[in-house]
């Protein structure tokens, strides 16, 4: 675990994906649950963690519908989320994602996810939708729960 949140150097940034904040409060899975656990510990203890707007919404319709939280508590929950940096797309950032969907062809959603890592100078992106390894405009797809 150690290995995997120093990916991206001492003081790197890394971008975390919906995946693993849901993971998180998925006790079905309680090795995956400890990987996101200590994850979001240590990036928020570090200041190196990063989401996006997106993210925090996909984690907020997950953790209702998948995990069947209350609003109140998954609410509660993106509040906390909400402590890391949050990258707030603009039109340009959409449109970049566009690009990178159109000519990597990544859905559009990931090609968001990629592009907002980037700008926010993230060099790892947690996730275990992408291919684990892959590098995409200098951030390394890394998923934590291989």
């Amino acid at each position: 675990m150690a290995a995997e949140l120093s990916l991206g150097g001492k003081g790197s940034r890394s971008f975390l994906d919906s995946n693993v904040l849901v993971y998180s409060d998925d006790p079905r899975d309680p090795k995956k649950q400890l990987t996101a656990v200590t994850l979001i510990t240590e990036h928020l203890r570090l200041r190196t963690g990063v989401v996006s707007l997106q993210v925090l919404q996909e984690y907020f319709v997950s953790a209702m519908g998948k995990l069947k939280l209350s609003s109140e508590l998954a609410k509660q929950r993106v509040e906390v989320l909400a402590k890391f940096h949050v990258v707030e797309p603009r039109v340009s950032d959409i449109l970049a994602a566009i690009d990178l969907h159109r000519l990597r062809g990544f859905s559009y959603w990931d090609s968001l996810i990629v592009h907002c890592a980037r700008q926010a100078g993230c060099t790892v992106l947690l996730t275990e939708d992408m291919q684990h390894g892959q590098v995409i405009d200098g951030v390394r797809i890394v998923n934590p729960f291989l």
